[in-house]
């Protein structure tokens, strides 16, 4: 178990441990001030520290090789903890929505505005600070090298090439990034005007706002549980594959996405006077030069003889439009 664990997904083991720390100061804060904007905060970090935990264990677990009961492996296993983590926050969600509305109706002043400041801040710099580490891991994920201001821009513009994992990571911790801001807003509003229901109208948004991630995370994953194609994947592989001399066609590509792994099925057309040695041998290479792709776990080729018909180009022409 502890190699498993080795394995999981380490921008939901920092993002989990960083929040948990943020929901014990937040929750501490909320305990002596009353203030409704830190309890909303408060279960935004502990919601994202109980669902980035899920996460992680779920991805270890999907790192599990295959077994004589389950020869297609664990690799779906990561969608379905993250279906079950999103209930966690779906709760939350509501009751954090529940407590902004009483505080509409029922204004109330709370005091401590310096302890209520200086947590909030400090939780929106570690916030902050595991969202540029998860962004950081979208770009390692899709492939790009990038330092400094760039990885911000990149991250978003390269985030559907990010594991479920760490997509997930990125989006709870932008919402609470920015909801943490908010709150402060709401705070120093209610504490410097007459506009008491602003720490009510803050918790009201920062629940809707994890509602928002519950819907994109449930959609995600639940396509990953089915298993999803990935277009641009094959528009690569179909590439890589046509660049062999001795393949003359690609008739038929498939990859299917299981959690963090690939899946892929080739039909390739060769020359029909080929023996079944030379087949064998192109089989091989193919294997080899796809494999190199961290993600692709197992390979399917089968053959057929050349039809005269360009299959490839017209496959292609399709993906790049799914692009």
């Amino acid at each position: 178990m502890l190699e498993l664990l080795k394995k999981g997904n380490k921008s939901s083991l920092i993002a989990s441990i960083v929040n948990l720390f943020i929901a014990g100061i937040r929750g501490g804060a909320w305990f002596v001030t009353g203030n409704t904007a830190m309890f909303a905060e408060f279960m935004h970090a502990l919601a994202d520290s109980a669902n980035q935990g899920f996460v992680y264990i779920g991805t270890a677990l999907s790192k599990k090789p295959p077994t004589p009961r389950f020869p297609n492996g664990f690799g779906r296993v990561v969608h379905l903890v993250c279906l079950a983590a999103v209930l966690v926050v779906a709760i939350m969600s509501y009751e954090t929505v529940k407590e902004g509305v009483h505080h509409l109706l029922h204004p109330t002043e709370s005091g401590g505005l310096f302890l209520l400041l200086t947590v909030f801040i400090v939780g929106v710099i570690l916030e902050f600070f595991v969202l540029y580490k998860a962004m950081n891991y979208v770009l390692k994920e899709a492939g790009v090298e990038k330092t400094g201001f760039q990885v911000i821009f990149l991250s978003f513009k390269h985030l559907k090439k990010a594991s479920p994992a760490t997509r997930l990571v990125f989006m709870e911790d932008l919402v609470a990034s920015c909801g943490g801001l908010l709150a402060i807003i709401a705070v120093l509003t209610s504490h410097f005007t007459p506009f008491k229901q602003a720490e009510g109208v803050a918790s009201v948004i920062i629940g809707l706002s994890m509602f928002y991630v519950v819907s994109r995370v449930f959609m995600d994953n639940v396509t990953g549980a089915i298993g999803e194609s990935d277009p641009e994947m094959e528009a690569r592989i179909g590439e890589l594959v046509m660049q062999d001399s001795s393949v003359k066609d690609v008739q038929k590509i498939v990859v299917i996405r299981e959690g963090e792994e690939l899946h892929v099925e080739l039909e390739v057309e060769v020359d029909p006077s080929l023996s079944i040695a030379q087949a064998d041998d192109i089989k091989d290479r193919l294997e080899t030069k796809i494999l190199t792709h961290e993600s692709v776990t197992d390979v399917i080729i089968a053959f057929d003889e050349t039809d005269k018909v360009n299959h490839w180009a017209k496959k292609k022409g399709q993906l790049e439009k799914k692009k």
